[in-house]
């Protein structure tokens, strides 16, 4: 342990791999030719769109698998997570893997929370392989906690568009090969509450977690923000951002040159009508898979700060008027 909330893994794992799909929205975007899979069709061949949720987290992982050339049976745990009630997309989506899984939910934070929990029990020696998955869907998560798109609702320019994808990553104790990048630590974020009620507005939600576990992994590490070469947030979008760089600023924090924000960069804001940018559990974990991955595993970034947030809101919290609490998980990712 360090400090309060971080984790430095004396014997840190590796990602071995990882995959993504997403829908055709995400492939129209900046980096729909990094992506493992595009759907033409974003009911994935499913009758529902909660289905169709679920079969990105099955092909994701099976896709995974298939890069590895391994089978089902040589993975001892699935770390998984996902934003509908009772992570419903998670456990139809990888129950024909007939693996031991552990539920997770961070909301939009879960691919960091899913990788910093794999990394402790492969580190810690309880297993030597473990997946990571997650996913969203953005017309399941409109119907679960905003309109049904039959609807037609306006959106304000606050809003940020929930991404349609899903990605899986295999953790190992050895890097038998190559792998693309390596796990050195870990900063779990707490809840934190600043009384907003806007669900239209989760980038002010869940600013207010990103800048608290940036300035606690800077603090238990003992790191400036220039010991990182990006400290990327996963949902914040244009308006969390400005809202992330004052609330560190005020802590004498100024992280706007290493700052990047996977929903401002997964779509392209002046030909796609996407508001502030994208959020859900999909848009960090499919940007990390594709994008991120790919620099540290090139060299480019040497060392990596990746922050996805999320927003701990439900159906029944918010009708019942309680305000939207954010999370943030801070993951330290390092080339090999």
């Amino acid at each position: 342990m360090l400090g309060k909330q971080s984790i430095q893994f004396e014997n840190p794992p590796y990602i071995i791999n990882s995959a993504s799909i997403v829908g055709k929205k995400e492939g129209q975007g900046p980096m729909g030719k990094l992506f493992d899979m595009v759907g033409q069709d974003d009911l994935f061949g499913a009758q529902t769109w909660e289905e169709a949720e679920s079969s990105l987290q099955k092909e994701a992982l099976q896709l995974l698998l298939d890069k590895e050339k391994l089978k089902k049976e040589d993975l001892q745990l699935i770390f998984a997570g996902d934003l509908l009630g009772q992570s419903i997309a998670s456990s139809f989506g990888i129950s024909s893997f007939e693996t031991p899984h552990v539920g997770l939910f961070g909301a939009c934070s879960t691919s960091g929370l899913s990788i910093a929990v794999g990394s402790m029990a492969v580190a810690g020696g309880f297993v030597d392989r473990a997946a990571c998955v997650t996913s969203s869907h953005f017309a399941s998560a409109e119907k679960e906690f905003r309109f049904p798109l039959a609807y037609g609702n306006q959106r304000p320019l606050s809003s940020t568009w929930t991404v349609t994808g899903g990605a899986a990553f295999l953790l190992s104790s050895k890097a038998e090969r190559k792998a693309r990048a390596r796990v050195s630590g870990a900063t779990f974020g707490k809840v934190t509450d600043y009384g907003i009620r806007d669900s239209m507005n989760m980038g002010a939600c869940m600013a207010p977690a990103a800048a608290d576990t940036i300035k606690l992994n800077l603090k238990d590490f003992g790191r400036k923000p220039e010991d990182y070469d990006k400290i990327i947030t996963g949902d914040l979008g244009s308006v969390g951002q400005k809202l992330l760089f004052e609330l560190l600023k005020e802590e004498g924090i100024d992280i706007t040159k290493q700052h990047m924000d996977c929903g401002m960069e997964i779509f392209d804001s002046e030909k796609q009508d996407t508001n502030a940018g994208g959020s859900g559990c999909g848009c960090a974990a499919v940007t990390l898979s594709a994008y991120i991955l790919k620099k540290i595993e090139e060299g480019v970034w040497k060392k990596v700060l990746f922050v996805p947030t999320g927003a701990l809101l439900s159906k029944t919290s918010f009708n019942e008027g309680q305000t939207i609490p954010g999370i943030a998980h801070g993951v330290v990712l390092e080339s090999c």
